[in-house]
């Protein structure tokens, strides 16, 4: 028995995710124009605020598996330190933080620029029990994940704007320990992110894993 799997978290991600099912961008009218111009959209390091501003009603959620994959990662690493970048309605942070307070305690610190996600994020983690774990930062995480992180960070999830994958990772890169994980949804999006991290002599080693993720281990 986990957190991830017991209550109040698991009936909570249980409908989180059914939630998340049944309300995508794909389907809805309200933003049927970005589809046409998605592509590009995601991988603009100027618009990128425009798009999100405009899915702020959408979870934008990471899937079950992805999900449980975070968790595991976080547990098999016995992570204490953990920032993720892109907190959206929190479905993954409530992953992150389960396997912190199972890890035996620890710090999760959260970036969301748009308002309405982050009193969202809030009540859920508040409703999972695990809000004590958690710091959510409002606003450009260009901004907010400048300063006063942790010293050392064993695990980094990167599922904010695909096109600042490099950036944010530049804020957090020199606190990574070394074997700290780095997670990245969506990763295709980012052509300079996969460049970098698949680069050996910049000090990682990656692989994509399942559809979209790719799952990196800083060296040194």
């Amino acid at each position: 028995m986990t957190t991830l799997t017991t209550a109040p978290l698991g009936p909570l991600l249980d409908r989180l995710f059914e939630e998340a099912a049944a309300t995508s961008p794909t389907t809805s009218p309200a933003v049927a124009d970005l589809l046409e111009d998605h592509e590009h959209l995601m991988q603009s390091k100027t618009k990128y605020l425009y798009l999100y501003e405009r899915l702020k009603d959408f979870p934008l959620a990471v899937s079950r598996e992805t999900g449980a994959l975070l968790y595991m990662l976080a547990r098999s690493c016995n992570a204490r330190t953990i920032v993720e970048f892109g907190t959206s309605f929190g479905i993954s942070t409530l992953h992150l933080a389960a396997a912190l307070r199972d890890n035996g305690g620890g710090k999760l610190i959260t970036s969301e620029f748009e308002p309405s996600k982050v009193a969202r994020a809030r009540d859920h983690l508040t409703t999972g029990g695990l809000i004590d774990l958690v710091e959510i930062r409002e606003g450009d995480a260009m901004q907010t994940l400048r300063d006063d992180l942790p010293d050392t960070i064993d695990l980094l999830l990167l599922d904010g704007a695909k096109a600042l994958y490099p950036d944010i990772l530049n804020l957090v890169e020199s606190r990574l320990k070394p074997g700290a994980l780095v997670i990245a949804d969506n990763a295709d999006y980012s052509p300079e992110y996969l460049s970098r991290v698949r680069s050996p002599e910049n000090g990682y080693v990656s692989v994509p894993f399942g559809e979209d993720v790719e799952l990196s281990m800083r060296m040194n």
